[in-house]
């Protein structure tokens, strides 16, 4: 116990540059708080205590702003920042070295039994308010940006953002989304229609004028407007 309780210290004095004492760290960290309540809390659910392991869980939201059920399996070195709002689902598995900061969510998606909150992998970083909901798995090293919902897998060292959540960097490289499937965005959808209609109506007046354009020609018009189109589906892609 105590030999996990260094660790929990040390990882925050590494990982916060606010941290500047043991003392410190001991007397005002809400997230290394809850994390002790829950490593006891989780020996009490294990052991069939689970009565007394959620009451203990609510007495530690009532002090610290973070719920963590009992019955979430939480790894080494967990780093909580700031903590306030964070939730961890009864059936969240949470690998080591993990960073969430406030209002982090691994939640469930509906009143579905058994495995129903994600599993994060080891050397995951969640940012502030991001909701990670239903039995997926953020890959070991990956980054869940500020403020996203993720509801599928994630694989190991990817950055995924936005809302619903979709991946912009994979080992590091940049991910250019080019079908709107890949992201289930409805407007993103929408305008990859449009676009594909732009490009239908161009080759029926090219027939209407019986003349031969220059590929991706067509009326000034309506080139005009298929080429504002694709720089907005671009550009919606790849932020």
């Amino acid at each position: 116990m105590f030999q996990s309780l260094r660790e929990d210290v040390r990882t925050i004095l590494d990982r916060d540059p606010a941290a500047r004492s043991v003392f410190e760290v001991l007397l005002c960290y809400s997230g290394l708080h809850a994390v002790l309540f829950h490593r006891c809390n989780h020996w009490l659910w294990r052991h069939d205590y689970r009565l007394l392991a959620r009451w203990l869980s609510q007495v530690a939201r009532w002090l610290t702003a973070i719920e963590i059920h009992p019955g979430a399996e939480i790894g080494r070195r967990l780093f909580i920042d700031h903590g306030m709002s964070v939730v961890i689902g009864e059936t969240s598995v949470v690998g080591d070295d993990v960073t969430l900061y406030q209002g982090v969510t691994l939640g469930g998606t509906g009143k579905e039994k058994g495995k129903r909150h994600p599993t994060i992998g080891n050397g995951v970083v969640i940012g502030a308010g991001a909701r990670v909901l239903g039995n997926i798995r953020v890959g070991d090293n990956s980054r869940v940006g500020a403020g996203s919902v993720v509801l599928r897998d994630v694989p190991d060292n990817s950055t995924i953002v936005g809302v619903p959540g979709h991946i912009v960097l994979r080992h590091g490289q940049r991910v250019v989304i080019t079908d709107p499937k890949q992201i289930h965005d409805p407007l993103s959808a929408a305008l990859a229609a449009v676009a594909a209609q732009v490009k239908d109506l161009r080759q029926r007046v090219q027939k209407l004028e019986g003349v031969e354009a220059p590929e991706g020609g067509g009326s000034a018009e309506l080139q005009a407007l298929s080429e504002e189109l694709q720089a907005i589906i671009e550009v919606d892609y790849q932020i």
